[in-house]
């Protein structure tokens, strides 16, 4: 009989594992570190949790950096979406909350750092809709009298700009795509970064940056996360499938990929589906060669992750 509970429903390797009586086991981004309600040693940034949607535990990591001037001095607005394949990591993670923090302290920029409710107990689209309610509320903010005195006093809300890595990319474009459709009153979105995102297609990429096996795991994947999808031409996961990429609201996009990325074929496909939609904006491929995927987050000292956050903080402070 106990062996019985031992067995293994799916597992996503390095992810999460979901045995057959229902029980759960996410295998990484599960430890929690404190805030940094001073200032953090190695960065000099400050950070705080709040609870933006009480009934759900939607929430968010907000991040300050050390402030040398005038109290009242504004700065750019980085939201920034975490990845771990939908069901895994938190802004609340020492992977996370490090990385954020020493992007916020080179960039001198205010950042929130969303958490979304994971699959698979809260199935796809549901990351999105938390991810879309942190950003409204975000907004609420713009008459500089929300509930969160950082985005009151510190936050330039004209020079917004959203990052994500892996799905949380994923949800990044699709919140820029939602505020094509419903703008936020008050927020002018300037920049949108997507490092190693996680995209499909039909006929992604070209064969020879194509790996079929990764394909078919990764719709394979999808089709279990978002139960509620029409497939691979959903304009969730799809960039092809948006109707209304070319109005995408932002003014530049960068998009970063890694050579041994086994998810690179998706987000070149990105970038070349955008460079052909019509949209007027500034697009920029950052491409690191002999790195997987998202290296920085495993060693942020290494020489190419620190380039690559460098680009990151110069993307956020460019008008």
């Amino acid at each position: 009989m106990g062996s019985n509970n031992n067995e293994v429903a799916l597992e996503l390797a390095g992810f999460i594992r979901i045995y057959k009586d229902g029980r759960i086991e996410r295998l990484t981004g599960n430890e929690i570190v404190p805030t940094t309600t001073t200032s953090d040693p190695k960065t000099s940034a400050s950070s705080k949790d709040v609870i933006i949607v009480p009934e759900t535990g939607v929430s968010a990591r907000l991040f300050l950096p050390k402030i040398t001037q005038a109290s009242d001095q504004k700065l750019p607005l980085l939201i920034y979406i975490h990845g771990g394949g939908f069901c895994s990591e938190t802004p609340f993670s020492p992977r996370y909350d490090s990385y954020v923090s020493s992007l916020v302290a080179e960039a001198k920029v205010v950042a929130v750092s969303i958490h979304y409710r994971r699959v698979p107990e809260h199935p796809l689209p549901m990351a999105y809709d938390d991810s879309w309610a942190v950003l409204q509320w975000i907004a609420s903010h713009s008459n500089r009298n929300g509930t969160e005195s950082w985005l009151n006093n510190h936050a330039d809300f004209q020079r917004v700009s959203m990052i994500g890595d892996s799905a949380g990319a994923t949800i990044a474009h699709n919140m820029a795509v939602r505020a094509t459709e419903t703008p936020l009153e008050g927020v002018r979105f300037v920049g949108l970064g997507l490092v190693h995102a996680f995209f499909l297609g039909e006929d992604p990429v070209d064969p020879e940056v194509s790996d079929e096996g990764i394909k078919a795991k990764a719709n394979k994947l999808w089709m279990m996360i978002c139960p509620s999808t029409i497939g691979c031409n959903d304009p969730l996961i799809n960039p092809a499938a948006c109707t209304n990429l070319k109005g995408l609201a932002c003014k530049r996009v960068v998009v970063c990929v890694a050579e041994k990325d086994p998810l690179i074929g998706g987000a070149l496909f990105y970038h070349k589906t955008l460079h052909k939609s019509g949209w007027e904006g500034e697009l920029e491929l950052m491409e690191v060669q002999g790195e997987g995927h998202v290296f920085h987050l495993f060693n942020p000292t290494n020489d190419k992750a620190v380039a690559m956050k460098t680009r990151l903080a110069s993307f956020l402070n460019t008008d």
